[in-house]
């Protein structure tokens, strides 16, 4: 067990959801975010509330600790100005204050969007080279970039999990490939701190899914096993869905509808869109 563990983004979707499990891996842990505490913690965990882009707030949360578990961020596309500091900054201080308190290792939020541009259907696994779709995908390359260069210059270990569609379930058809379930994740999450070893380490966050777009195969010794298939959901999902446009980018290309936004807007609202059925071409009239 860990002496300490800090979560940062912890009152976020994916955030929250891991308090629980990473306290079960620590004496204590730290959980922090931007917004105000949560009503109740669990019994070793403490609550501060920080930004990450300050680096005098979030440094000293970091004392003491064996490892970082880094999930804050603004989460979707924006106007460059508006990620810089959470998304670039925040993650510079955040490896920066992990070295300076002699930190094992730093376990990061990445995203599918660091890759958001390559073709569905390429087969893409951990090598693949960075091809953004977004603002926030660039700053997902950037805190890549940075976790190798932590890594191979100051030793300073970095599991990078690029997460694809992390829900409590699929929410289209293409998340029948880029799902990655709630209890997936957190065992993701759990196997980036108990693997011995790790270097610099990149991995996919997504379930054991039939339709996957890419693969873990050449990271097998973090251990990371997924249990869950949105094939389960497939028949419902395909039940409401319309006729898909095979030149629609949004399907062509892994980062979903974030690949066709103009840059600096909302790849969300591009995602609750395509849920709703109003990305696809629609059945013409017979």
């Amino acid at each position: 067990m860990l002496s300490k563990i800090v979560l940062t983004g912890a009152r976020g979707n994916l955030g929250n959801v891991l308090r629980e499990p990473l306290s079960g891996m620590c004496k204590k842990l730290v959980s922090t975010d931007i917004q105000p505490a949560p009503d109740s913690l669990f019994k070793n965990e403490t609550y501060a509330q920080a930004d990450v882009a300050q680096m005098d707030q979030i440094a000293p949360l970091l004392k003491g600790a064996d490892m970082v578990v880094h999930f804050g961020a603004f989460v979707d596309e924006g106007p460059f100005e508006k990620l810089l500091g959470p998304n670039f900054v925040g993650a510079y201080n955040v490896w920066e204050a992990a070295h300076k308190h002699g930190l094992r290792r730093v376990v990061y939020a990445s995203s599918i969007h660091a890759v958001g541009l390559c073709e569905t259907n390429a087969g893409i696994d951990t090598d693949e080279p960075h091809r953004p779709d977004t603002f926030y995908g660039l700053a997902k390359c950037f805190a890549e970039d940075l976790g190798r260069m932590y890594w191979e210059k100051r030793g300073l270990e970095a599991v990078c999990l690029r997460i694809l569609s992390c829900t409590p379930e699929p929410q289209n058809v293409r998340a029948l490939g880029t799902w990655l379930s709630y209890r997936d994740m957190v065992q993701l999450v759990q196997r980036a701190i108990d693997t011995p070893v790790t270097g610099f380490t990149v991995a996919y966050g997504v379930s054991a899914n039939t339709r996957a777009p890419v693969s873990n195969h050449k990271v097998p010794f973090l251990g990371y096993r997924p249990q869950d298939n949105a094939e389960d959901w497939s028949e419902a999902l395909f039940a409401k869905a319309s006729t898909p446009d095979p030149q629609n980018m949004a399907l062509t290309r892994v980062g979903g509808p974030f690949a066709v936004v103009p840059l600096g807007n909302s790849g969300i609202a591009g995602i609750k869109a395509m849920s709703a059925g109003k990305t696809e071409k629609p059945k013409k009239k017979k």
